[in-house]
């Protein structure tokens, strides 16, 4: 069993590159693998391995007189989530593509999971899912508004293309784990914004918080590591990435024309060339034959 925790804070971190060999040699002391980004505004990660491994790492973290505090979405999975352990310096832990944007001056109000769905059911309330397109195509808030953006960097000129957008307008915006909302609320409370709200945690403390039966979000939640994507309870979800093509394959298009395991999926079948068929027929021969084995295929990197 695999513990996996998600985190991000944006706090002060005057110089990461001091930060980044201590944090990169505690965790594969730790035998933690996973992803952490260090920017000048803050920490984001998400790190997976033994439970006695991954509090180690946070207990670091938190250590720091830079992180400090540090709130945690936490879940399980069978197979490791990463291949290997990284640890990486940005300008930014999440690209708005605007410039600084500050997100301790600006704070949105910041919405309990318990509390997200009476607020989502008010009429007056405009929801917002600030994620990608291929995020929102396999999950979302019932009656959220999509803006089709192919990255976050997009986010913006939505905003202004958007016409009734007033700057008085009830705005509910959520995430993944809450990164992205939280630095598109600061965004939208320095153009004028008054009435600006996010769901704390995200979806994944949704998802980990609320019961399914009480649930108002339909679908699963896309996360960036080879679960590809998590349900209620943050359980590991059904979904795929087509190795060819990166989209992300359901049950719909696993019985779909053209689909081929770990080759090809019903988007990209009939314009795949043969040097990559082959190729990644080759991949997906060896990703069986270890599974007979009983050993674990290092497969694509995520």
């Amino acid at each position: 069993m695999f513990h996996i925790a998600a985190f991000y804070r944006f706090v002060d971190i005057p110089d990461p590159a001091a930060l980044r060999e201590k944090i990169l040699e505690t965790c594969l002391l730790a035998g933690v693998k996973g992803t952490i980004l260090l920017a000048p505004e803050g920490i984001n990660g998400t790190i997976a391995g033994s439970e006695e491994g991954v509090e180690t790492a946070l207990d670091y973290l938190r250590s720091t007189d830079e992180i400090d505090e540090l709130p945690t979405k936490q879940s399980t999975a069978n197979e490791d989530p990463f291949l290997r352990m990284k640890v990486r310096i940005k300008r930014e832990i999440v690209t708005l593509g605007v410039g600084d944007v500050d997100t301790v001056a600006n704070p949105g109000v910041h919405v309990p999971p318990k509390q997200w769905n009476a607020l989502i059911s008010e009429p007056d309330v405009l929801v917002i899912d600030t994620r990608n397109d291929y995020e929102v195509a396999i999950g979302t808030f019932e009656g959220a508004t999509d803006p089709h953006t192919r990255s976050f960097t997009e986010f913006p000129d939505w905003v202004t293309a958007t016409d009734g957008l007033d700057k008085d307008t009830r705005l509910a915006m959520f995430c993944t784990g809450g990164i992205r909302c939280e630095k598109a609320t600061a965004y939208l409370a320095e153009r004028g914004f008054t009435n600006v709200f996010q769901l704390d945690g995200g979806i994944l403390k949704y998802l980990e918080t609320i019961p399914e039966s009480d649930s108002m979000w339909a679908g699963e939640c896309y996360v960036f590591d080879r679960r590809i994507s998590v349900g209620h309870g943050l359980v590991p979800g059904t979904m795929e990435i087509c190795p060819n093509c990166n989209t992300v394959v359901d049950d719909v298009a696993r019985g779909g024309d053209g689909y081929v395991a770990g080759v090809t999926c019903p988007t990209c079948a009939g314009t795949i060339t043969e040097n990559r068929r082959a190729r990644f027929a080759e991949r997906q021969r060896q990703i069986d034959l270890a599974a007979e084995r009983g050993r674990q295929h290092l497969g694509r990197s995520l």
